[in-house]
């Protein structure tokens, strides 16, 4: 299959590419930064000319989303804001510029934080149930395509970095995530929220 990778450069990014690239598909990465082509995908009117860049493809995969982490006293309108655009309309973007240029299947992601909220979380808990939503809804509109978001809880790889921010709750390898995105990709669900 040809995919279509953003955020194909960050920790994630990095693990589902090397995955889908062990399974022969061809994939053409995106990022602000490096990969194959670089594009700034909370731009709506950017990821249109990605679109027009690369054609058709057969699947399309995010990795990328963005959320201010801070107590809940100190988020401000504009952090929800940039919450929003940074993990929910970027995402929302790729699906409806993709309609026309995407044979298969779009996932998304999320995170463990939809149904599992910690202290400083809440911008990014309402970025991700807003994602987890618009995945179920826009599962009856779009078929014959399909749509699933994978939900993974801390990465095992990044417990010295993120690993205070979750605690008590099992952390998840960075290959187990992966297969949640070959499980999307290579399957036939839809509407599914994969939680590796």
């Amino acid at each position: 299959m040809r995919i279509l990778l953003v955020g194909a450069t960050g920790t994630l990014g990095t693990a589902v590419h090397q995955e889908l690239v062990a399974r022969k598909h061809d994939v053409v990465t995106v990022a602000r930064s490096g990969g194959d082509l670089q594009y700034d995908v909370t731009d709506p009117a950017q990821v249109a000319d990605l679109y027009k860049t690369v054609g058709q493809v057969d699947a399309v995969a995010s990795a990328a989303g963005s959320v201010p982490w801070r107590p809940i006293e100190e988020l401000t309108i504009q952090d929800y804001q940039d919450a929003v655009t940074g993990k929910v309309l970027s995402q929302v973007a790729l699906v409806k510029e993709g309609l026309t240029h995407v044979t298969g299947s779009f996932t998304l992601i999320t995170g463990v934080l939809t149904r599992e909220p910690v202290v400083t979380g809440a911008a990014a808990s309402l970025a991700n149930g807003a994602v987890e939503a618009f995945v179920r809804a826009a599962a009856i509109e779009i078929a014959p395509l399909r749509i699933n978001a994978v939900s993974p809880t801390v990465f095992t790889e990044s417990l010295d970095v993120y690993g205070d921010f979750f605690p008590g709750m099992k952390p998840v390898p960075l290959a187990d995530v992966a297969q949640a995105y070959v499980r999307s990709i290579e399957g036939r669900q839809t509407g599914q929220i994969y939680t590796p």
